[in-house]
């Protein structure tokens, strides 16, 4: 299932923008690097085209993205449950550090530290999707079994 949050649809509807805006800038590099002369040989072409096949990849997958993501409004989000969108703080059992994660459909680019982005899709997304405060959810890690009690919605 491809759920994620209006905020999310945001940044990937604005990154496809981009991206469709570059294309007659990329076709130009193409016609110019073009008149060069020889293509066997044509650095610029070749760099040129291999951008274009690369941001054209990039656009279809961002189109399909869009076109069959389910965006979560604020309305279905339950109170007092982990879903997208949500920041919860978690420690592990047997631990008393507390850390704080949100739960995203695809993770950002923006780095804050402060919070650590888990995908709704790995192990430790499906085990966080709509558990409670208090209770603890297990992960099935690499290297074995891990417990963490939820400490906080956020």
């Amino acid at each position: 299932m491809n759920v994620i949050t209006p905020d999310e649809k945001a940044k990937l509807q604005a990154r496809l923008d981009e991206l469709v805006a570059n294309r007659p800038i990329i076709t130009n590099r193409i016609a110019e690097a073009r008149e060069l002369g020889d293509l066997k040989e044509n650095a610029e072409y070749h760099a040129a085209r291999e951008q274009q096949g690369l941001e054209e990849a990039e656009i279809r997958r961002l189109e399909e993205r869009l076109s069959s993501a389910q965006v979560v409004d604020d309305a279905r989000m339950a109170d007092g449950v982990v879903f997208i969108g949500s920041t919860v703080r978690i420690k592990e059992v047997g631990d008393d550090e507390i850390e704080t994660y949100r739960l995203v459909g695809e993770i950002s680019e923006d780095d804050t530290g402060d919070v650590v982005e888990v995908t709704a899709t790995s192990p430790f997304g499906e085990a966080l999707m709509k558990a409670r405060v208090g209770e603890t959810v297990r992960v099935n890690a690499p290297r074995g079994v891990k417990r963490f009690e939820i400490v906080e919605i956020l």
